[in-house]
């Protein structure tokens, strides 16, 4: 199944945070860090500066979470990405 984002909406694809350190020792999932980064798979018809496969910074409590089958997604507005990764 795909996402297609409405408006001035992305869909970007990222992996979840580690669940254990270098170490050994397992995070609980409320201690974890949650991902800052990941790759634009679709972009809404009024996204202006976005393109699919752009590498985005978006802000840590940004966007809704959504599960794409195995993955999970996140669907964020183009103003809450905060960078693109050159």
């Amino acid at each position: 199944m795909k996402l297609k984002p409405l408006q001035d909406r992305v869909v970007v694809s990222y992996s979840e945070a580690m669940e254990k350190t270098a170490g050994g020792i397992y995070i609980p999932d409320t201690a974890q860090e949650k991902p800052q980064q990941g790759k634009v798979e679709a972009v809404g018809k009024d996204v202006k500066e976005i393109k699919v496969g752009d590498i985005v910074l978006f802000d840590r409590y940004g966007g809704s979470k959504i599960k794409v089958g195995d993955d999970e997604q996140l669907v964020i507005k183009e103003e809450d990405i905060l960078a693109i990764v050159k």
